[in-house]
């Protein structure tokens, strides 16, 4: 019932959404996105042991979006359904629930606009106010990204208020998050909680109400253990969502040169540590009930300069980038971490190529319990910048230790279809404790894509990583699991189909304009 009841709205909606566009000569745009994947997995984001099997799935996202363009308001939606095939029974009962949900939904107001006769405020080029949930990409999605690569990607629940005048582009963002509708108190559980959870001895047993429950690596309740929650609460192996956050974006762009500035400033509830008992066991977890919030400030710069070369007919782009970190992260500790790249690609007609460098500072082993120097790349879109296998800032955390990225990149595109080859040496920034080799591993990343028609591509790819001993100490995945028991040269390959295509699409009347 809830599930027709949910696509009765929003079938609804879009016939009011056209109708309204017939009457006021509006601009409307009906989508859908189809995108199944089937991956091999072998070693994918951490080691396997050499006597674990590998694993194939089929994952798919399907989406239904629209659009709506007025001189003064602009509308943007869309519904998103996520799963494995064979994730659910074929035939399902209304208590198997659905995956169906808002991927985004806001509402972005125009206050200016030079471009519009109609819109009498001239002062500034472009401003607006956006509010609802959305997508935010900032630059090369290096640290604010929609992390499109994921099926469930990523949104925001916020406002924005954006100014565009010259050549200079404005953001100011606020999101504020919370549980419910409560009637008192603003305490943020930071992630969405088992139903149940294994005590210490074991025993499956209800999750304390209100508790964020650790477990170790056995799924057993531990006092040492990491949080656990249904679903990851954000990337890069994150143990809570914020509470809340303020973002400033300023950016500047003449001709071949672009210049920007981001400050991010995202604050986490602070929490206590406790246990329950329960079944003759004890469930230990965090409570996020003390006042107060750990505040955490990114702020750094990233300059753009792309050469033309007129005697060849080719261009250098050059890419800088630094930020730092300071204040507190989420447990609280003091924080003082920095990132810096550098990246550079020539570009010859279909083909480009070109190396970089990248630094994200980490904890030595002396550092004091209560600091941290471990930079963490917010919000981004790590899978795009440190290796397609995932095994740095994605879902499965990285090392402490921070990271070096020496890389080699390279791609060719034609009409119909491109190729790419990227290669990786990683290692850590600081030595490890249980051994003094830095390096982790090489990884090589192909991939092709091709466009079948104007709604189809298909898109594939192959990459292989082959690890140090070191690797599984930086993953924390050893000594849990002596080194020698993993296997050293993962594999990963996926195959993709994208379906996008367009229903309808209206143009707004020129005499609205």
């Amino acid at each position: 019932m809830y599930l027709k009841n949910k696509l009765f709205a929003v079938v609804f909606t879009l016939f009011l959404i056209f109708s309204l566009a017939n009457s006021v000569h509006a601009q409307l745009s009906i989508n859908a996105q189809i995108r199944a994947r089937a991956e091999y997995r072998n070693g994918f984001s951490n080691l396997l042991p050499t006597s674990a099997q590998s694993a194939d799935f089929i994952s798919q996202r399907t989406r239904l979006g629209f659009g709506y363009r007025w001189n003064f308001l602009v509308l943007g939606g869309s519904l998103q359904d996520v799963r494995v095939w064979g994730q659910d029974a074929s035939s399902i009962s209304n208590s198997d629930g659905n995956k169906l949900m808002l991927h985004e939904g806001w509402a972005e107001v125009i206050l200016a606009n030079k471009d519009d006769s109609t819109n009498q405020f001239k002062l500034i080029d472009y401003l607006s106010f956006k509010i609802g949930r959305q997508e935010l990409i900032y630059d090369d999605s290096r640290l604010i990204g929609n992390l499109d690569w994921m099926q469930q990607a990523r949104r925001f629940d916020m406002a924005l208020l954006k100014a565009v005048h010259k050549g200079w582009q404005l953001d100011l963002g606020y999101a504020y998050n919370q549980n419910s509708e409560k009637t008192s108190g603003n305490y943020y559980v930071p992630g969405n909680v088992p139903q149940y959870v294994k005590n210490d001895h074991g025993v499956l047993v209800p999750t304390p109400e209100g508790m964020v429950p650790l477990t170790n690596s056995l799924g057993n309740s531990d006092a040492s253990g990491n949080p656990t929650y249904t679903n990851p609460p954000t990337t890069n192996g994150g143990s809570q969502d914020y509470k809340k956050f303020i973002s400033v974006y300023l950016s500047k762009s003449v001709k071949n040169t672009k210049l920007s500035a981001l400050f991010f400033n995202d604050k986490f509830g602070k929490y206590r540590s406790s246990s329950v008992e329960t079944n003759g066991g004890l469930v230990y977890g965090r409570y996020f009930d003390v006042d107060g919030n750990s505040s955490r400030y990114t702020y750094g710069l990233m300059a753009i300069q792309s050469i033309p070369i007129a005697a060849n007919k080719s261009s250098v782009k050059l890419q800088l980038n630094y930020y730092e970190q300071s204040g507190h992260d989420r447990d609280a500790k003091k924080l003082s971490a920095y990132h810096y790249s550098a990246f550079a690609t020539y570009n010859k007609g279909k083909f480009s190529a070109g190396p970089g460098y990248d630094y994200l500072s980490g904890n030595k082993t002396s550092i004091a319990a209560d600091e941290n120097s471990r930079f963490d790349p917010l919000y981004g879109t790590p899978h795009k910048f440190w290796g397609y296998m995932d095994y740095f800032y994605a879902g499965s955390g990285s090392p402490p230790q921070g990271l070096k990225n020496a890389y080699l990149k390279s791609k060719f595109t034609n009409k119909f279809y491109s190729l790419a080859l990227d290669y990786h040496h990683f290692a850590v920034a600081n030595e490890l404790a249980a051994t003094t080799q830095k390096s982790l591993g090489d990884e090589f990343d192909f991939t092709a894509s091709c466009t079948l028609n104007k709604f189809t591509t298909l898109d594939f790819g192959y990459s292989m990583m082959f690890a140090t001993n070191a690797m599984a100490y930086a993953k924390g995945q050893s000594p849990a699991v002596p080194v020698t028991n993993f296997d050293k040269t993962a594999q990963w390959a996926y195959l993709s189909v994208t379906i996008k295509p367009e229903f309808l699409f209206t143009k707004q009347s020129p005499s609205k304009l």
